[in-house]
């Protein structure tokens, strides 16, 4: 049997993995969702600007998307225990170190470039290359669905946590209790470690890591995939980071914001689950295709109507079906093209494209802001993109990539 195709031997119950998987995805995702709640409170606080917290922020999604292609290399050769330890400590000293700042450029390292690190190490990279090397092909993109679905469910729960904290506490004091809660992580942790990583690698690896990176970036269907996944970075992070910035200067109070963070997360719920379903039964192409141009849609939509609590629930519900549902298609595709072997760290290259959209949206947000008083031109910005995403989707070959090396077409998923 083919490398590409075998899971391990010794493989985790398919329990274990979901629900430990789940749970580290749950508290990683769900604290980071609820950061632009932060914005408001940090910048009056410190009297810096949005520009400053907004490029901070977009330090943290590059960051994440640099460190994220070294923890996927890592945890494909050594496993996701070690990988998900290390995040989930980096992760408890940035979010220390966000609330303790007494500097710009302190809390672009901390806020920025440790917890990025962090949360490289702490989500879906790390978490489907296990649920890629323990899970069967035919339930694959499944799994990937359900992991995807409890970093919704993080969004949920945490997001009005995080609100509650900030009302309750105090913006530092609130960062101090989610740097402890955050280390729950490594317990989790525990229920990832893979045996047969115990020791050495397993299996004799047919690839290295130089030529799957050669074969992945010549692939037209992975450069198209890389495209699409930038313009979902760009479009979640402005709308996480400075949705709730944009609604107060419309004069809705910071519950309409907390609410609606939260709903995006509840039907993200529905939504990631739903795609992962239905990537075992159409075309991954033709869901993501559908994806991208629903949000522009969606968003055309909401800033042609009139703002009100009731329109911004509207379109938080709806984003919410859209908002993670690319992440199980686009990743079990690149199962599907690739193999196991490299998965995360082709999936880490993958986010990093994902994360320099992520970079561009919340940094251009906020200078744009800055500029012009308005968030409009990267709201019409994503609108656009939305369209571009959804027409470069539609060319991607999902069929196992043919490996000349090998003299067959390699059954991938």
């Amino acid at each position: 049997m083919h490398p590409n195709t075998a899971y391990p031997s010794k493989a985790l119950s398919m329990f274990q993995v979901l629900a430990c998987g789940a749970a580290i995805v749950t508290l990683s995702m769900g604290i980071r969702h609820g950061f632009g709640l932060w914005l408001q409170p940090i910048t009056q606080a410190q009297g810096w600007t949005r520009g400053t917290f907004a490029f901070a922020i977009a330090i943290q999604n590059l960051a994440w998307g640099v460190f994220g292609i070294f923890a996927g290399m890592a945890a494909d050769r050594f496993g996701a225990l070690r990988v998900v330890v290390v995040g989930a400590l980096l992760y408890a000293l940035g979010l220390v170190g966000m609330a303790l700042s007494p500097t710009a450029l302190l809390f672009t390292m901390t806020a920025g470039v440790l917890i990025g690190a962090a949360q490289a190490g702490t989500t879906y990279a790390v978490i489907y290359g296990v649920i890629g090397r323990n899970i069967p092909a035919d339930k694959r993109s499944w799994a990937m669905g359900v992991a995807a679905a409890a970093g919704s469910f993080g969004q949920f729960l945490m997001v009005p946590t995080e609100g509650f904290l900030i009302s309750s506490l105090g913006w530092q004091t609130a960062l101090l209790v989610l740097a402890a809660a955050v280390l729950l992580i490594m317990p989790l942790a525990l229920g990832l470690r893979e045996r047969h990583f115990e020791g050495a690698p397993s299996a004799r690896r047919e690839q290295s890591v130089g030529q799957a990176l050669h074969e992945a970036f010549k692939y037209p269907s992975f450069q198209l995939l890389m495209a699409g996944y930038f313009v979902c970075g760009f479009q979640v992070v402005f709308i996480g980071v400075h949705l709730p910035s944009y609604l107060r200067d419309k004069g809705l109070s910071p519950q309409v914001a907390s609410y609606a963070l939260a709903l995006i997360g509840l039907f993200n719920v529905f939504g990631t689950y739903a795609a992962g379903a239905l990537g075992q039964r159409i075309a991954k192409k033709k869901i993501l295709a559908t994806i991208y141009l629903s949000r522009a849609a969606v968003i055309a939509v909401f800033l042609a109507a009139p703002v009100s609590p009731a329109s911004v629930y509207i379109f938080a519900s709806l984003m919410g079906l859209l908002w993670l549902s690319t992440i199980p298609p686009t990743n079990a595709m690149v199962a599907q093209i690739f193999g196991i072997q490299h998965l995360s760290m082709l999936g880490g290259f993958i986010f990093f494209s994902h994360q320099m959209g992520s970079f561009l949206g919340v940094w251009l947000g906020g200078y744009l802001y800055d500029r012009t008083g308005s968030y409009d031109v990267v709201w019409y910005i994503s609108i656009g993109l939305g369209v571009f995403a959804a027409l470069v989707n539609l060319p991607v070959r999902e069929a196992p990539i043919s490996r000349a090396g090998h003299g067959k077409l390699l059954q991938g998923a």
